[in-house]
C-alpha cells in the first residue's frame, strides 16, 4: 500500500471537473500554488488533475489545461475536491474509485462547497461530521443521511477528511491546512501576503463564527480592545475598557454590545484562548505557564474557557496542532535529559 507523504513537499491534487468553480480554484491554487514560493518554497507541490488530461471549461467562461489525470490523486499526500457543476450529478464510478483509492493509500481528502457531494457519493463522509455551503445542506442531509451535515462551520476537520464551506471559506480551510502542516507563523504569513485574515474570531478551530468588526467611527471602543491586547496578560476589567474608551461602564457596555454583538468579558475571554493557540502549538510551555501567560487566573479557568471555545482541550490541541518542528525540539531535549 500506499504510504502518504511524511516529509515535504507535500503534494496536492486539485480536482478539475466541467464547470468546476474558478473562484474557489484560483483560492486553492493561490495558497499551494507558486504565488507564494518565496514565502513556502519546496513546501507544496500542486497538481491540477482532471478525469481526461485536456482544456476543461470552467465556471464563468475560463478554459483550464489539466495535465495530469486522477491516478495522481493516490500519490498525493492531499487531495482538494472544489465545487462540481451540479450537485444533483453523481460523479463517475472512476472518480469515485480514485477517490477511495487515494484515501485508501493514505492521503487527507478535502472538499470545498459542494465538492461535499461528490465525497459524500464515494462513502467517505459516512458517520462522518461534515459541512458545505447552507444552501446545498439540506440537499446533502437528504441524499447522503448517512453523513452528519452541520450547516453552520466555515470547516470541519476529521482528521483525514476535511469539508468546507462554500465560496470564500476556501480560504478559512486552505489556512488551516497550512497551520497545520506548517504551523501559525507561516499560516499568518501566507494570511499578510493574500491581505485576509489569518484565523477568524469564533467558537473554535473547527467550528468558526464570522469575525467581530468594529466600525472605524467607534475610536473610543477600538482603542479598549487595542489595549486590553496589550494587556492580556493582566487582570482586565470592564471598569478599566471603560476608562480606556472615556465612558462609564453602563455606556461602554451598551456600546460595545452594540458594535461587536458580544460582551467585553466574552470578547476577553475568546481573545485569551486565541493568543494561547500559537503557544500550544511552538512553545514547550506548560499548560500552566500558558495559563499565566495569556490572563488567566489558574489552569482550571483556562482549561474550562479553552474547552466551552475549542471544543478539545488545550493538550488535544497541542497534540494535533503542534508544529513537526516544535515536537523534534521537545524530543531532542528529551534525549539530551537522557544522556
Amino acid at each position: 500500500m500506499i504510504q502518504r507523504q511524511q516529509d515535504p513537499p507535500y503534494r496536492v491534487a486539485v480536482l478539475v471537473t466541467d464547470q468546476t468553480s474558478s473562484f474557489e480554484i484560483g483560492m486553492v491554487t493561490a495558497v499551494f500554488g507558486p504565488y507564494l514560493s518565496d514565502l513556502i518554497p519546496a513546501h507544496y507541490e500542486l497538481r491540477l488533475c482532471a478525469e481526461r488530461p485536456s482544456s476543461v471549461p470552467m465556471a464563468g467562461g475560463a478554459v483550464l489545461t489539466t495535465r495530469y489525470g486522477l491516478r495522481q490523486l493516490r500519490l498525493a499526500h492531499t487531495v482538494i475536491v472544489p465545487s462540481s457543476a451540479d450537485p444533483e450529478v453523481p460523479p463517475s464510478g472512476a472518480l469515485i474509485a480514485e477517490l477511495r483509492a487515494a484515501h485508501r493509500a493514505g492521503a487527507r481528502i478535502v472538499s470545498t462547497c459542494m465538492g461535499a457531494f461528490t465525497l459524500a457519493a464515494a462513502g467517505l463522509l459516512d458517520g462522518r461530521p461534515a459541512t458545505t455551503h447552507w444552501r446545498w445542506a439540506d440537499l446533502l442531509r437528504t441524499r447522503h443521511p448517512r453523513v452528519e451535515v452541520d450547516p453552520n462551520p466555515l470547516y470541519v476537520d476529521d482528521e483525514d477528511v476535511l469539508t468546507g464551506a462554500g465560496s470564500a471559506a476556501t480560504l478559512d480551510l486552505c489556512l488551516h491546512l497550512v497551520r497545520k502542516d506548517f504551523g501559525t507563523e507561516l499560516a499568518n504569513a501566507v494570511a499578510r501576503r493574500l491581505v485576509i485574515q489569518p484565523h477568524r474570531d469564533g467558537g473554535q478551530a473547527q467550528y468558526i463564527k464570522a469575525p467581530v468588526s468594529v466600525p472605524s467611527e467607534n475610536h473610543g471602543i477600538s482603542r479598549s480592545m487595542a489595549w486590553a491586547l496589550e494587556h492580556l496578560s493582566e487582570p482586565v476589567t470592564v471598569a478599566a475598557l471603560a476608562r480606556e474608551a472615556l465612558m462609564s461602564e453602563r455606556s461602554y457596555l451598551r456600546h460595545f454590545a452594540k458594535v461587536t454583538g458580544t460582551s467585553p468579558i466574552r470578547w476577553l475571554i475568546s481573545q485569551r484562548v486565541r493568543a494561547s493557540l500559537p503557544l500550544l502549538e511552538t512553545s514547550h510551555a506548560s499548560v500552566e505557564e500558558i495559563a499565566t501567560a495569556v490572563g488567566f487566573e489558574s489552569p482550571v479557568t483556562y482549561r474550562h474557557h479553552f474547552s466551552r471555545t475549542m471544543r478539545t482541550s488545550p493538550s488535544a490541541y497541542r497534540r494535533a496542532f503542534r508544529t513537526v518542528q516544535a515536537a523534534r525540539e521537545a524530543a531532542d531535549g528529551a534525549d539530551q535529559d537522557h544522556m
